[in-house]
């Protein structure tokens, strides 16, 4: 069995993100991340670009680690709230 790290599965992620055409990576985004959080990202980005251009691949860095810390709040949330809904359910 071939069980891949976070890390592996980050680069394969990068990887096919990164040969996508930008139209289906647009798609995508708004897809999985809707216009409001999309359009946050391009706000804060530019912010923090605007303020100190030499350190872009560090935010870079800070705004990829951000949005995963997002992802797993949104997927815990989730769980949280579907145990909470089916407990509701088997008290009915």
């Amino acid at each position: 069995m071939d069980v891949k790290t976070k890390k592996d599965l980050a680069v394969d992620f990068i990887n096919e993100i990164r040969t996508m055409d930008p139209a289906a990576l647009n798609a995508l985004i708004v897809k999985e991340a809707g216009e409001d959080l999309a359009q946050f990202f391009l706000n804060y980005s530019a912010n923090l670009i605007s303020k100190d251009p030499s350190r872009v691949l560090e935010n870079t860095s800070s705004l990829m680690l951000m949005g995963y810390l997002i992802r797993t709040h949104e997927e815990r949330n989730s769980q949280t709230k579907q145990t909470g809904l089916q407990g509701y359910a088997f008290l009915a």
